[in-house]
C-alpha cells in the first residue's frame, strides 16, 4: 500500500479515510522531508507506519513515539541516526523494524517494549546490546546482522520464546554460555564472525533446527550437539578451519559421534521433501548438511 500522489485522484481526504479504516499509513518512496501533520490527526487508530526509502530527519522521526502510544509496528529504513528514549512509550508495538539505517546504540529503556515479538536491527552500526534486551521476554525473532557486535550479553538467555536469532556479519568471536538457555530457540545464524568454538550449552537447545557457522573460524562442535539436539536438520560449516580429520577425531568419527545417523535421517527428510516439492535451489546447492 503506497503513497498515491494527486493527479491519480488520492486526495488527502481518500488517504486519511484508508488510514483510519485499515491503522496502517504507508508511504513508500514519497520522497518526504518532514513528517507529515496529517498522520499526527489520526492519533491512536493507528498501528502501523511504514515510511521505508524517505528521507525524514532525525527530529522529526521523535514525533512517532511520541505520539502513536498504541503503535504495534514500526518500520523505517535510512532515516535514523539513533532511537529516541521515548520508544518506551510504545508498549504495545510487537515489532520494530529498523533496518539500513546509521543508528549506533539501542536505547537503554529497550526492555519495557514488553510486547515486542520481533526486533530487526540488520545493516546498522552497532557494536553493543543492552543487558537490558533481557527483558524483552516475547521476542520470539531477533535479527542483528551486518553491524559491529564484539559480543552477545548474556541476559540474552532470558529470551526463552525467541524462534531465531540472526547475528551473522558482526564481530563476534564467541557465543555465550547463556544462549543455552534460550529454550524455544529454532534456527541460529552466526556465519561471518570470528567464533571460534561453540559453547557446550548449545546442546541444550533442543528445538534447534538450523545452525549455520558459516565463514568462522570454528575449529570444534561440543560432542554431544547431534545426540542432545534431537531435531538439528541443518550444521553448516563452510569456511572454517575445522577439517574432516579433526571433526572425526574430536567426535570418535564422524559416523561413529552418537546421534549422527539420527541426524542424517532428518537431514535428507528435509532435502528430499524440497526436492519433491519444487523448492527453488540457490547458486550455492543444496546444503549437504556437515559439508566441510
Amino acid at each position: 500500500m503506497g503513497c498515491v500522489g494527486s493527479k491519480n485522484g488520492d486526495s488527502k481526504a481518500s488517504r486519511m479515510a484508508r488510514w483510519k479504516s485499515t491503522g496502517i499509513v504507508a508511504m513508500r518512496d514519497c520522497k518526504l522531508k518532514t513528517f507529515p501533520n496529517e498522520v499526527l490527526d489520526l492519533d491512536r487508530t493507528v498501528r502501523t507506519i511504514d515510511l521505508t526509502n524517505n528521507k525524514i530527519g532525525k527530529s522529526c522521526s521523535l514525533l512517532i513515539p511520541l505520539t502513536f502510544c498504541l503503535l504495534e509496528i514500526v518500520s523505517l529504513e535510512k532515516v535514523l541516526l539513533d532511537i529516541p528514549m521515548e520508544i518506551c512509550k510504545l508498549i504495545n508495538m510487537q515489532r520494530l523494524i529498523l533496518a539500513e539505517n546509521l543508528i549506533e546504540r539501542l536505547p537503554m529503556n529497550l526492555g519495557k517494549l514488553q510486547s515486542l515479538k520481533a526486533l530487526t536491527l540488520d545493516g546498522n552500526r552497532i557494536t553493543t546490546l543492552p543487558a537490558e534486551l533481557g527483558l524483552l521476554v516475547r521476542l520470539e525473532r531477533l535479527s542483528i546482522s551486518g553491524n559491529l557486535l564484539t559480543c552477545l550479553p548474556e541476559t540474552i538467555g532470558s529470551l526463552r520464546n525467541l524462534l531465531l536469532l540472526n547475528v551473522s556479519n558482526n564481530k563476534l568471536s564467541s557465543l555465550p554460555e547463556s544462549i543455552g538457555s534460550c529454550y524455544s530457540l529454532e534456527e541460529l545464524q552466526a556465519n561471518g564472525n570470528s567464533i571460534d568454538e561453540l559453547p557446550s550449552s548449545i546442546c541444550n537447545l533442543i528445538h534447534l533446527k538450523s545452525l549455520c557457522l558459516n565463514n568462522n573460524n570454528v575449529h570444534q562442535i561440543p560432542q554431544n550437539l547431534l545426540k542432545d539436539c534431537k531435531v538439528l536438520q541443518n550444521l553448516s560449516l563452510h569456511d572454517n578451519p575445522i577439517s574432516m580429520d579433526q571433526f572425526q577425531q574430536a567426535s570418535l568419527f564422524l559416523y561413529e559421534m552418537e546421534g549422527f545417523q539420527e541426524f542424517e535421517t532428518r537431514r535428507k527428510k528435509k532435502f528430499d521433501k524440497q526436492i519433491d516439492s519444487n523448492v527453488m535451489i540457490g547458486s550455492k546447492g543444496l546444503d549437504e548438511g556437515v559439508d566441510l
